[in-house]
């Protein structure tokens, strides 16, 4: 083997190792910080708070998008919830836009990778995007491409989901079809459980209803949030070991000059074309920016790269599949022409700001 691939490779485990230490670490900090920030406002408080502020909550529902770290894909059903909840189309959008570029994971990793001028450049127009685009679109009525399937309530299937609620279950048992008789509910607290349970397997002094063995929550609330922290670590892992396994591999492989030629200062075209790549490419934010990362280093200029992670983390193909099910065709137009918007404005702007 060549000294001079020795040497790339060389490169390119150096960059691995670097980036894999950083970005780990980092990201297994700043989603704790998040699971502890989530212990207060939780994904129902967001609900409740977007759906009483009809028509006023844009700032709100921006910021509230920005503490939930989301993906593009796992925003939707969440969107959904706030649609049947009957919360203010404009806010609405506007966590739409806001809660996959805005995540605490994605500013951390700018931060880091980019430094603390770029971050607050990229957090301030992704808001401003964001807020502005959901109040024109509902100022314009897109409401009305929203479909009306998409305020229907979901039927609940669950069994003893209801417990204690308002609505008389006596007539019905919550996991039997046949009728019961009232002393026998499924949600009942008293002896009468033990002859007619509606979950027979338990023991018949238990309640179906009945948890596991009380545990204060002050005891376990921070290994819980870390075993959250950890589990979300590893769904995301593999997206975060590819972004920084390619992004090694470029920086130690891929000619500079050839990055330089087609993606670097002056060339006008690389901005468009990156934020049209990242649409479909969909990698996750916290894939394509230790990738961007490793592109930077070899001549990339920002400009391209901040059209690329916005394309990449603010829609995908699979979230537009998705969005097929709650908007019409218009609606999803929309949507699309505000994601590239974004992506290529914020390029063009970088560029001309600090280029």
């Amino acid at each position: 083997m060549s000294p001079e691939i020795l040497t790339m490779a060389k490169e390119a485990l150096d960059m691995f190792a670097f980036l894999a230490t950083e970005l780990i670490i980092l990201f297994l900090a700043i989603s704790y910080l998040v699971g502890v920030l989530q212990e207060f406002i939780t994904p129902e408080k967001i609900q409740s708070i977007l759906s009483s502020r009809k028509g006023k909550g844009y700032i709100i529902a921006a910021l509230l998008g920005a503490i939930t770290p989301f993906c593009s894909c796992s925003t939707i059903p969440f969107l959904k919830g706030l649609l049947r909840a009957r919360a203010g189309f404009g806010p609405m959008m506007v966590f739409l836009f806001s809660s996959p570029l805005l995540n605490p994971v994605i500013i951390g990793l700018f931060v880091v990778t980019f430094g603390i001028k770029v971050a607050v450049f990229y957090f301030l127009v992704a808001i401003i995007v964001a807020v502005t685009s959901g109040f024109v679109l509902e100022k314009l009525g897109f409401d009305k491409y929203v479909k009306p399937e998409a305020y229907e309530k979901a039927e609940s299937s669950s069994c003893g989901t209801s417990c204690g609620s308002k609505k008389e279950q006596a007539a019905t048992s919550c996991c039997n079809s046949a009728p019961e008789p009232a002393t026998a509910s499924c949600c009942s607290t008293t002896p009468a459980m033990a002859a007619a349970s509606c979950c027979d397997s338990a023991p018949a002094a238990t309640s179906c209803c009945d948890s596991a063995p009380e545990v204060k929550e002050e005891d376990n609330r921070w290994m819980r949030i870390w075993r959250s922290t950890w589990k979300d670590f590893k769904q995301v892992f593999p997206y975060l070991l590819m972004g920084i396994t390619l992004g090694a591999f470029i920086y130690g492989f891929l000619p500079t000059d050839l990055i330089a030629e087609y993606a670097g200062e002056g060339n006008w075209y690389a901005i468009p074309v990156a934020a049209v790549i990242g649409i479909p490419l969909y990698i996750r934010a916290e894939a394509v920016i230790p990738l961007s990362a490793a592109l930077v280093a070899k001549g990339m200029a920002l400009g391209p790269v901040m059209a690329l992670i916005i394309g990449s983390a603010g829609a995908s193909l699979t979230e537009v599949i998705l969005l097929k099910s709650i908007f019409k065709n218009q609606m999803i137009a929309a949507f699309l022409t505000v994601i590239l918007g974004m992506a290529v404005g914020a390029g063009y702007l970088y560029s001309f700001i600090f280029g």
